[in-house]
């Protein structure tokens, strides 16, 4: 009998995400060692930050010159593909595996999918509305948060069905973000928590409408308390 492969457990859209991760950082990897794009591979990566990367320039000139043009709006989902560090890639493909597994399994793929993609776009706007200058936003830990917080909603759920303390599903954020002040001490931090953070917010708050029973469930669950 043939041993299953790990893929085989894992939603399908969790493996095309994690493999277009993994296998953008490849390529610049590759670029990097020379063995594919000669001398103008090394330069890829940079390339790539230009022009799929998110900055603040990106939502000025969609709300100031009305600028809606492809170049300007895909930048709002592109960004999380584009990494600049292997430990970065290493983590948002680990979490995003874990992640994505669990809440594909509670709200299905579809809905998943979707938090992936409107996460990954609030947290672009909110970077940009609150930071200046032309700071670029990249990298998956965005879209990351968003599987965060409906992995956070999913499990505040399950312990109020339980009736343990609801509070121990924040335990995960609460330990990341502790983690992330510690590293901003250490090696100095920079402005995407701001995006990571509503990525987090926004992908809670759209759990409450995707989770099973969606409004509904949380009214009932409302009058049974009051």
């Amino acid at each position: 009998m043939k041993p299953e492969s790990p893929f085989n457990a894992l939603p399908p859209v969790i493996v095309a995400l994690t493999l277009l991760i993994l296998g953008i950082e490849a390529v610049f990897q590759l670029a990097n060692a020379g063995i594919i794009g000669g001398p103008r591979g090394v330069g890829w990566r940079l390339v790539a930050v230009n022009e799929y990367g998110f900055s603040p320039v990106v939502l000025d000139r969609i709300l100031i010159n009305g600028d809606y043009s492809f170049d300007m709006l895909k930048r709002f989902v592109t960004y999380p593909f584009i990494n600049m560090q292997l430990t970065q890639v290493a983590f948002c493909a680990a979490l995003t595996l874990a992640l994505g597994k669990f809440t594909t399994e509670y709200y299905g793929s579809a809905k998943v999918l979707f938090v992936y993609v409107a996460t990954s776009i609030v947290g672009a706007i909110v970077f940009g509305l609150a930071v200046e200058g032309r700071l670029p936003l990249i990298g998956g830990f965005t879209p990351v948060y968003g599987l965060i917080g409906a992995y956070t909603y999913a499990l505040w759920l399950r312990l109020g069905q339980s009736g343990e303390n609801q509070l121990l599903a924040f335990r995960l954020i609460g330990f990341l973000l502790l983690l992330q002040l510690l590293f901003g001490l250490i090696f100095g931090g920079n402005s995407q928590w701001i995006a990571e953070l509503s990525g987090f917010f926004a992908g809670f708050t759209l759990s409450i409408i995707l989770a099973p029973g969606g409004w509904s469930a949380l009214l009932a669950r409302m009058r049974q308390r009051s």
